[in-house]
């Protein structure tokens, strides 16, 4: 019988709050800060240093809490917040000028290596060994520098870690990886004392089975995670685009790429409902919408509110794609209390 965690996630407009935290600050695991750049907090905070769309505030606070006793910590550059005995959140933030390339590596190959080896290290020494979502922020991530790609160099050496630490990429977890215009790599995940069920999409190719085409190593992450805890389930939707196989589709066309997202999106809870019985609609979910170009902003949020019917539940930002040819990538989660 697992402690009661009852994670949950919130959102928030700092600039409403008096105290910037919801009412339950003692709870908090961790959180991340979309738009201008946050001031110091107590638990974990992963810097999303992206501009907010059609939204006037300057920034977003987007919580994750527990209803269990919070211990927090660091170990190493990562600091994190543990839930009970059972779930941890934690952040690294690392800026690329700290390592020093060697051995043919770039700087930011190496320093991704690094991070997701400490990282692997927290969880084997916190006794939570199951990732459960990783959020990746990289700056410049479409920029060829050292005669490569700067997200092929991360992938590289994400995938060097996962193999150092004996991590099968087949199970890994629900990820994302989007490109700032500055700043450091920054790196958030979620992970817990047991595992999620991994998913994939049928229509395509799994992320970690890429062609050489998209790099010397693959990006390594599950379409869609589902966890679950006691009396909830907990579903996880990696960055989403518009992609069938593994080919981008409709190149130069905002509005189809991102219908496209949603049916692929709406066929990972078909899966999530085939494999676990777990019943998410479109409508349940929280969502980041990550949108190349600004000017784009009405085209996608109209072809959102097609797909979904309202997006009030959706935060919109300025963001570099994966692939360049991408104009639009999406991520949710979503809770849902079993009957």
């Amino acid at each position: 019988m697992y402690p009661d965690t009852r994670l949950q996630f919130s959102t928030l407009n700092p600039a409403l709050a008096a105290d910037h935290a919801p009412a339950d600050a003692g709870h908090i695991l961790g959180m991340s800060h979309i738009g201008q750049p946050a001031k110091a907090q107590p638990w974990p905070t992963q810097p999303v240093l992206m501009p907010l769309l059609g939204n006037s505030a300057s920034a977003l606070q987007e919580y994750w809490h527990s209803t269990a006793p919070i211990q927090r910590g660091q170990f190493g550059d990562i600091h994190f917040s543990k839930a009970g005995e059972d779930v941890l959140y934690g952040v690294i933030t690392l800026e690329e000028s700290s390592i020093q390339p060697a051995g043919g590596e770039s700087a930011l190959q190496r320093l991704a290596e690094q991070a997701y080896r400490q990282l692997f290290g927290l969880l084997a020494a916190e006794n939570c060994p199951h990732l459960w979502r990783i959020w990746n922020y990289i700056p410049r991530i479409n920029a060829e520098q050292d005669g490569m790609e700067r997200y092929r160099q991360f992938n590289i050496g994400r995938h060097q870690a996962f193999a150092a630490c004996a991590r099968p990429v087949d199970s890994s977890p629900a990820a994302c990886a989007l490109g700032t215009a500055s700043g450091p790599v920054s790196i958030a995940f979620l992970a817990a004392s047991r595992p999620a069920l991994p998913l994939e999409n049928p229509r395509q190719v799994s992320a970690f089975a890429y062609p050489r085409q998209y790099g010397p190593r693959s990006p390594t992450f599950s379409r869609a995670a589902l966890a679950s805890q006691q009396d909830e389930d907990i579903l996880f939707i990696s960055g989403t685009a518009s992609i069938v196989g593994h080919e981008t589709l409709h190149p130069g066309d905002v509005t189809a790429q991102t219908r496209e997202t949603f049916a692929n999106i709406a066929i990972l809870l078909d899966e999530a409902k085939r494999q676990h019985a777990a019943a998410f609609t479109l409508q349940q979910l929280d969502y980041r919408v990550y949108i190349r170009h600004a000017a784009d902003y009405p085209a996608v949020r109209a072809a959102f509110l097609q797909c979904v019917g309202d997006d009030s539940r959706a935060v919109y930002v300025q963001a570099d794609i994966c692939r360049a040819d991408l104009l639009v990538e999406i991520e949710a989660q979503g809770f849902r209390l079993h009957r």
